[in-house]
């Protein structure tokens, strides 16, 4: 007797179910899309569509002055003295070019209208894509005498263009003013911060360009103006360092178009400090320009250390490692047609330019070298002694290889690792103290939590070179755990955990304790970061007791708002000073327990920024550390309390 089965609905599939989104629609439906997210980052992504349009008229001559201020009203505006946005009539559209350029996707100058040689807004779709996510967007224009002004609400023009007076003979150039929607955003709160680091980023990459960035709601004002460009910019990165020679070498010629620009300089540290950019945008993932760089960094210095006789006979050349320890190098070209791979479009893939930056860089440095012998020789010595301590270093990583990932025979001994063997949902805490430890291994969930005790604070790893830093025990024991190797040997595919958790206490010990393993995990795990498997535990900080009832509060704030709400406790509220304090039942329900606990994942919205901070406070020098901490100090109510 056969079963009569249930037959799937299939829906009616005909031309009234294909989706036309008009205008800007698209964009409101899919903002991840244009903008990557609509969290804090794709918000300040908004202000850099604006500005790079700002920058693409100064790179075309014309603009020498941006304006940034974040306003009260939780707006932000963009003021330049460029040419103006044309408002004459599209010839296509039928419309004004001002609502061309802020009403449709794909439309602007730099697609081979000749308005551009090379500009920074490579998609053309920045101006439309902001408006689309603007609740409200006004922009005004100084251009042929005139000053023109058209308002947009949720992307669509509520008044035509309109002259509304003139403009003074010598004012030209544009006022984009916007309101960021929250219907879109998680959050509408620009950060002062965030935008200063960018702003000044693009004004070191644009040397003579003039920004000044305002802040309404604090009264804070910089101004970004650096007449060395790159060199300044070296120089700025290298405050907390100590170079190896005084000026960086500056780089720059045009060869078929392409403007290449570099500017490095060596220092006594041993971490490399790479950046690379095309058009003024950032290639995190690098690409053929930093390919050429490097190879011709690499082919230099070891013809000049053979040369000069400063490697010994039997000693292999000098690898691409050993000549960029220490170095600060900033790669800028300008294409006037990039094509980048992949989806972020943050790697360069243009391949004449691998051949291109090679030449120009071999050319320049190699004449540098022969006419700066002393500079030359600390160079080139320095990149020897990287080259012996790399083998060095070879031998000790050994000590931290494993046969086999999943041979616990060969995972440390203070590990109590956990059953699962699936990386998707194994995690490692690595816990401050053998006190806590022995609380998170009890309270743990053993199937898929294991824990690492550490001893005491691991090696500073920005004052130590690779050998040294393997000869460290704790080191060594969350490498050996972790199961990915190290700096050029790291492999992704072989971590034992999707989830590494550094918890450590509410104190200046447990601040530095993550500041010491953030950087370690910064300069020779990095991808670990950029793939997310970094996050930082957050343990409370005091225990609210009323009748039976108990409350955990992670801040002082908290502590207040659960008071105020219970109408009061009879029973002073505990304040955990360590991680230690808590029982295994308190450390698995507050801090560890998947459906209660709170974690901060650690990314890298900003490397250089955050490279910037560890230098500043892991580094040598005292004095950019008191100016980073004077800073800063009024964001600290407590200072026991950092979380």
């Amino acid at each position: 007797m056969s079963e009569e089965r249930e037959q799937p609905v299939v829906m009616e599939y005909d031309a009234s179910q294909i989706q036309v989104l008009e205008g800007l629609e698209a964009v409101r439906r899919r903002p991840g899309m244009y903008i990557g997210s609509t969290s804090a980052k794709g918000l300040h992504h908004l202000i850099w569509e604006i500005v790079d349009n700002a920058v693409d008229e100064h790179l075309a001559g014309a603009c020498q002055h941006i304006a940034v201020t974040l306003h009260r009203d939780g707006s932000c505006s963009v003021l330049d003295d460029g040419r103006g946005i044309p408002v004459d009539i599209h010839p296509q559209t039928g419309r004004p070019a001002l609502e061309t350029v802020f009403t449709v996707l794909h439309a602007g100058g730099k697609f081979g209208g000749g308005g551009y040689k090379v500009s920074g807004g490579l998609h053309g779709v920045g101006a439309s894509v902001v408006n689309a996510l603007s609740r409200r967007l006004e922009v005004e224009v100084w251009r042929d005498g005139g000053h023109f002004r058209q308002v947009y609400e949720t992307g669509r023009p509520i008044q035509d263009v309109e002259r509304v007076g003139d403009a003074p003979p010598d004012r030209h150039g544009t006022l984009v003013r916007f309101w960021p929607d929250p219907e879109i955003f998680e959050t509408v709160e620009f950060d002062f911060d965030t935008v200063a680091i960018r702003l000044r980023e693009i004004a070191f990459l644009n040397g003579g360009l003039e920004i000044l960035l305002r802040d309404e709601r604090s009264g804070e004002e910089i101004w970004f103006r650096y007449q060395g460009g790159l060199r300044s910019m070296v120089e700025y990165l290298n405050r907390a360092r100590n170079p190896l020679h005084r000026d960086p070498i500056y780089i720059q010629d045009e060869r078929d178009g392409n403007i290449i620009e570099v500017a490095l300089q060596y220092t006594d540290g041993y971490a490399e400090n790479l950046y690379s950019f095309v058009n003024n945008i950032r290639t995190h993932e690098g690409g053929t320009h930093e390919t050429g760089f490097k190879t011709a960094l690499t082919r230099v210095l070891n013809d000049y250390a053979r040369r000069h006789r400063l490697l010994k006979e039997n000693e292999e050349g000098l690898s691409g490692e050993d000549v960029r320890e220490g170095l600060t190098a900033i790669l800028s070209v300008k294409v006037p047609n990039p094509q980048f791979e992949g989806q972020t479009k943050t790697k360069l893939g243009n391949s004449e330019l691998t051949g291109i930056v090679n030449s120009v860089v071999g050319d320049r440095l190699a004449t540098y070298l022969e006419e700066n012998p002393a500079v030359a020789r600390k160079i080139v010595e320095k990149a020897v002694l990287a080259a012996r301590a790399r083998e060095a270093a070879r031998k000790a990583r050994e000590l931290t290889r494993r046969k086999n990932a999943l041979e616990v025979t060969n995972l440390p001994g203070k590990l109590t690792d956990c059953i699962s063997r699936d990386p998707e949902e194994s995690e490692l805490f690595l816990v401050e103290g053998d006190s806590a430890g022995g609380s998170a291994k009890q309270g743990r969930d053993r199937r898929t939590q294991a824990v690492l005790p550490l001893r005491g604070k691991i090696i500073n790893v920005e004052k130590a070179r690779l050998d040294k830093i393997l000869n460290h025990d704790e080191v060594r024991a969350i490498i050996t755990a972790v199961g990915t190797g190290i700096g050029d040997e790291f492999d992704i595919t072989k971590a034992r955990y999707k989830k590494i958790i550094i918890m450590t206490d509410a104190d200046v010990d447990g601040s530095h304790i993550r500041t010491l393993l953030l950087t370690f995990f910064y300069r020779y795990m990095r991808p670990l970061i950029e793939h997310g498997y970094i996050y930082i535990a957050r343990p409370p900080l005091y225990m609210i007791r009323k009748g039976k009832q108990v409350y955990y509060a992670y801040s002082e704030e908290e502590k207040d708002r659960i008071i105020q709400r219970l109408g009061g406790v009879t029973e002073k509220p505990q304040r955990y000073k360590g991680l230690g304090e808590m029982n295994p039942e308190q450390l698995w329900e507050t801090t560890m327990n998947p459906a209660t606990r709170t974690l901060i994942q650690v990314t890298l919205e900003d490397a250089m920024a955050a490279n910037e901070i560890f230098e500043i406070l892991m580094g040598e020098k005292v004095e950019p550390r008191r100016e980073f901490i004077e800073r800063h100090a009024h964001e600290v109510v407590e200072i026991d309390t950092i979380g």
